[in-house]
């Protein structure tokens, strides 16, 4: 069981990227309940493709299995895998199943898009701090399958940046977002289950990622792992 811990808590903010951690959590819990299949072939339509960050943008490849695409999702945040994923579940079904789960006031808003004009939602994912960190919490089936796409991550420059070098990969799994005055990291650092979120106005982004990475240390502090 992990121990969860966040700061204002019930304060409801923009995700960025971390938001993708609710249609992880809803592919997850598709293949742990076996209505999903991970190798299920995705084709890539041409409006799934977004840049801001990932691979698939530059890969010759047009299909890829669902498991595929978590991977990269939670791997290297991947926009064009997200799209693609949330349309091969539905956004609806990824709300109703963050609902099912608990969670009131996280949830999405819309598609990725880069980018985001004033037509569109205002931001790809809401949501508060105490959900996510229950969201990554805990041991059920799902939420194992979700964590080891999560142990994947290539980002651990916000809450986990003084962590140290892990050879084997199993003490961090976490995912982050980054927008425009956004900073956002959610995970597991040891036994300690945490949502740091910060947002502010346009150019803050380094005092938001510095705000960040000070929340950070008190996490590996509270987690017993050393720097």
């Amino acid at each position: 069981m992990f121990a969860a811990l966040a700061w204002n808590e019930d304060v409801e903010m923009p995700l960025a990227s971390v938001g993708k951690l609710l249609l992880l959590a809803e592919v997850a819990r598709g293949i742990d309940g076996g209505t999903l299949d991970p190798e299920e072939p995705v084709r890539l339509h041409e409006d799934d493709y977004c840049g801001g960050s990932g691979l698939l943008t530059g890969l010759s490849a047009r299909t890829w299995t669902v498991g595929d695409l978590a991977l990269l999702t939670a791997a290297v945040s991947d926009n064009t895998a997200t799209n693609a994923l949330l349309r091969h579940v539905g956004l609806d079904r990824v709300n109703a199943g963050a609902r099912a789960l608990g969670l009131t006031r996280t949830r999405l808003l819309d598609r990725i898009r880069e980018p985001r004009g004033p037509e569109h939602p205002p931001a790809f994912a809401v949501g508060t701090a105490r959900e996510l960190a229950g969201l990554v919490a805990g041991a059920a089936g799902w939420q194992r399958v979700m964590r080891e796409w999560m142990l994947a991550n290539t980002d651990h420059g916000l809450v986990p940046a003084l962590v140290r070098h892990d050879p084997e990969g199993r003490r961090l799994a976490n995912k982050t977002g980054t927008d425009d005055g956004v900073r956002s990291d959610a995970g597991i650092i040891g036994s300690v289950a945490y949502a740091v979120l910060a947002c502010g106005p346009a150019g803050s982004d380094a005092g938001l990622a510095r705000a960040v990475r000070q929340a950070g240390a008190l996490v590996i502090a509270a987690s017993g792992t050393l720097p």
